[in-house]
This record gives structure tokens, C-alpha cells and sequence, in this order.
């Protein structure tokens, strides 16, 4: 006789219950980015919108800003660290290849015993790790889950490098998703084309350090060893973001059966300006529709972004509990997911 496995037991449907961000505290305009570069701070301006953007100190690890966002989010949920039952955290920065920085988060925060792990998926982490969440709470395997997109993106950002010198910033953004009696996280439209890898990636890989033979290494203008360093290929990004993300963000309003005259928020990756105006015009997105311009202000924070700007809308006002967002995530890979969800 075969043995029968009973069936898992969660909530019927998963919603985000709060939001927390921490951005560091060191705010750096585009007059110091161009202390480096050949450019102007009308440029970069005119080309991704960023004015300013944060960088993190000594001090403000990837694992310092993942609990000062994770906290903030665990408060705004109205719950205690030790009913979160997982801890999921994306990042790029995290430069320790083992073990994962999920459990040091998760430690630190005094939850418990969850199950903690990190995810690589850039740009879009934050969408892959709410739809892990979502998936966990549905199917009872935790009932409250910390989704944490953090970056120290200053680390791997070529201060010579005139296409990407002035994109990157640092920070964290938080969600807490738990049970619903009502779908208020819409299906996930999510993928890759790897045949795109080589459009956004590090200049050098790891093991070539180990090796030691300079020849092979990047030098700056010193004679010194570069770090490696996101670079990317502008245009080419550019065009795919616009055209292939804005069918993603359509795909995911159809799955979740929502019109764009029926959404009160659009959250795309802070990438670039002109990216999320593009997008805002091939959606057709009304009026009414509030778009969170955080990359003015914050720069590209990678898997932060998302959490980030939400949390921005929600405290200045801008968004409120309950409204209907859009979000979509997209960048090296290339990856991407987008949803629709509902506001804390």
C-alpha cells in the first residue's frame, strides 16, 4: 500500500502587510560623481534623472541596512521578529560566497530560527523573492516571510567609467508578506534571456584575482588595481527595458485581470527616467496613476529599488493602504518579473 503525504495547509491567498526602507546617510550629488568622469551634471541629468544618490559608510553593511529595513517593515506589519517564519534576501553585494547573509539578517533581527537564504536575480531580486514569499504562505510553509532587496552598489561602481559612474547608489527596502483572505498578490510574469548576459555584467571575474596575473586585471588612471564594477551596455538595455519590459508590465496586468484605468500606483525598477516615461506612455497608464520617481533622488539601488520607492510613496503620501500598484523589476541576467499588488 502507498503511503499518502497530507497535503500542505496555508493561507488561501498572500498580501504584503508593511514596508520598511533605510537609505545610508552619506547623500552624494552629481558635482562629486563628476570630480571623476568628463560630463556634466546636466547630462547626467537629461540621460537617467539622477541628482543625487546614497552611498553607505564603513559601517553600513549589507547586513546593517537589511536590519534596519527589515525591522522597520516587521513594526509597519504589526508583528514581532519572532513570527517571521522565513527570510529571503537579494542582493548582488554580498561579497562572502558562503554562507549566506540571510542568516546573520535573520539572527541580528531575533527572529528565531526561520529559513534564511539569498538570491541573485539583480535588478529584478525583489519580484522573484515576493513570489517565493507568496508561494510559502500559500502553501503553509511559513506564514509570514521578510522579502529584503539590498545593495552596497558603491562597491562595484568604476568611478571612471562615464556610462555607469553616476547610476548606482546604496540601500535597502523591506516587505513582510503574510496571509490573506483575499488575492491581493497577482500572478507572477517572470523569465530571462540568458542570450542577453553579456548586456549588464562584471567587468572581472573573482577567480582572476586569485590567479594574481595583473595582465588580465583593469587598472585606473593611478596604475592601480581596479575592484570589479558593473558595466553595462547602455543602449541595448535601454531598448530591451523599453519595448520588451513595458509587454512584461502588460502581461502582468492581464494575469491579474486589471485594467490600467483601475490601477493607482506603478512602481517600476528605479533604473532610469527615461526608461519609466517610456514605459508610462506604451501602458498608456492614465493620469491618475501615481509613478514612483525615486531614482531621482536615490539612483539605481538593484534589488532595493522596488521596496524603496514603495516606502517613499506610502510615507510622503503619495500612495495610501489599499491602492493597487504595479511593480516590475528588470536588469542583468537578463531577468525580470513584474505583479500586481496591493498597498500596506
Amino acid at each position: 500500500m502507498t503511503a499518502k503525504i497530507r497535503p500542505s495547509k496555508g493561507a488561501p491567498y498572500a498580501r504584503i502587510l508593511g514596508v520598511g526602507g533605510y537609505r545610508p546617510t552619506r547623500v552624494v550629488p552629481n558635482e562629486e560623481i563628476l570630480k571623476h568622469i568628463d560630463s556634466s551634471d546636466e547630462w547626467i541629468r537629461s540621460r537617467s534623472g539622477i541628482a543625487t544618490r546614497h552611498w553607505a559608510g564603513p559601517d553600513e553593511t549589507v547586513a546593517q541596512m537589511s536590519v534596519e529595513a527589515g525591522g522597520k517593515a516587521i513594526a509597519d506589519a504589526g508583528l514581532t521578529p519572532e513570527q517571521i517564519g522565513a527570510v529571503v534576501i537579494s542582493t548582488v553585494s554580498h561579497f562572502k560566497q558562503t554562507p549566506a547573509v540571510a542568516t546573520e539578517i535573520a539572527h541580528l533581527l531575533g527572529t528565531g530560527k526561520p529559513a534564511a537564504f539569498d538570491i541573485s536575480a539583480g535588478c529584478a531580486g525583489f519580484g522573484y523573492g515576493l513570489t517565493l514569499a507568496r508561494g510559502m504562505v500559500t502553501d503553509g510553509s511559513a506564514e509570514y516571510v521578510l522579502v529584503i532587496g539590498v545593495e552596497r552598489l558603491s562597491d562595484l561602481t568604476d568611478l571612471e567609467d562615464r556610462a555607469t559612474a553616476f547610476l548606482f547608489g546604496d540601500g535597502a527596502g523591506a516587505v513582510v508578506v503574510g496571509p490573506s483572505q483575499e488575492p491581493a498578490i497577482g500572478p507572477t510574469v517572470w523569465g530571462s534571456e540568458g542570450d542577453k548576459s553579456d548586456t549588464i555584467t562584471q567587468t572581472v571575474p573573482w577567480g582572476e584575482y586569485r590567479i594574481g596575473d595583473l595582465s588580465k586585471l583593469p587598472l585606473d588612471s593611478k596604475g592601480n588595481v581596479k575592484f570589479p564594477a558593473i558595466t553595462q551596455e547602455g543602449q541595448s538595455v535601454f531598448r530591451w527595458a523599453v519595448y520588451e519590459m513595458a509587454k512584461v508590465a502588460q502581461q502582468a496586468l492581464d494575469e491579474a485581470g486589471i485594467s490600467a484605468d483601475e490601477l493607482d500606483a506603478f512602481i517600476p525598477h528605479q533604473a532610469n527616467m527615461r526608461i519609466i516615461d517610456s514605459m508610462i506612455k506604451t501602458l498608456k497608464l492614465p493620469e491618475h496613476v501615481t509613478v514612483a520617481r525615486d531614482v531621482e533622488t536615490t539612483g539605481n539601488t538593484s534589488a532595493a529599488s522596488i521596496p524603496l520607492a514603495m516606502e517613499r510613496l506610502l510615507a510622503t503620501g503619495q500612495a495610501k493602504s489599499g491602492d493597487t500598484a504595479l511593480v516590475i523589476g528588470f536588469g542583468a541576467g537578463l531577468v525580470y518579473a513584474a505583479t500586481v499588488v496591493t498597498l500596506p
